[in-house]
């Protein structure tokens, strides 16, 4: 393929882009939306193709992403098995953007927990402050009623963070998983995957399929 061919390929998909209907603005954010709201990547006109007398394949339809479509096949490890339909593909992604917001709320409960630790430490130079200060009764009460208080009835931060990576962190995982599984042979981001193949330039720098 000769420069002018790939540029013109370019300017072409580029065009088909343009023609799309499909709104959906950011991968981690808005991608997907309310339950409600969600476009499938096989009904209606979300990702249809206008002009030429007809609707052109969705880039996200079963036959675009088995077989050579306008933007070409995502990697091996992220295609679809045959069989999987549109709607197996958007719930498994709509399952696995539910685990990515889960291990961001994990995150969030380490930094809760790295927190409250940091500031129960803290309180060991405030209390030395209050006795230098002669305010030795507001020495004994912080020392005596919230050094080493428990968070919630019976637990330190660590004993919370352990009862969420073990019960509903560990369920949610091994869901997702099975899930996968069961539906699509184990292959992650499906979803994701078929998504780049619409967004991206083929023959682009930058814009390669795979590594």
């Amino acid at each position: 393929m000769t420069k002018v061919q790939r540029f013109r390929g370019a300017i072409e998909i580029r065009r088909i882009r343009m023609s799309t209907t499909r709104t959906q603005t950011a991968l981690y954010g808005h991608l997907r939306g309310p339950a409600s709201t969600v476009s499938t990547l096989s009904t209606g006109p979300a990702l249809g193709f206008s002009g030429g007398g007809g609707n052109a394949p969705l880039l996200g339809s079963a036959q675009a992403m088995t077989e050579d479509g306008p933007a070409g096949k995502p990697d091996p490890a992220h295609r679809r098995p045959a069989g999987v339909d549109d709607a197996t593909v958007d719930a498994l992604g709509r399952f696995s953007k539910a685990l990515e917001i889960i291990h961001r709320a994990r995150g969030h409960l380490y930094t809760v927990h790295q927190l409250t630790g940091s500031a129960d430490f803290e309180l060991d130079g405030a209390v030395e402050m209050f006795r230098q200060a002669g305010h030795h009764e507001w020495a004994d009460r912080i020392e005596r009623e919230l050094i080493g208080r428990n968070v919630i009835e019976g637990r330190w931060t660590f004993q919370l963070v352990e009862e969420y990576d073990d019960g509903y962190y560990a369920t949610f995982q091994d869901l997702e998983r099975q899930a996968r599984e069961e539906l699509a042979e184990g292959r992650r981001h499906l979803y994701e995957a078929e998504l780049k193949q619409q967004r991206r330039t083929p023959g682009l720098p930058g814009h390669e399929t795979a590594p």
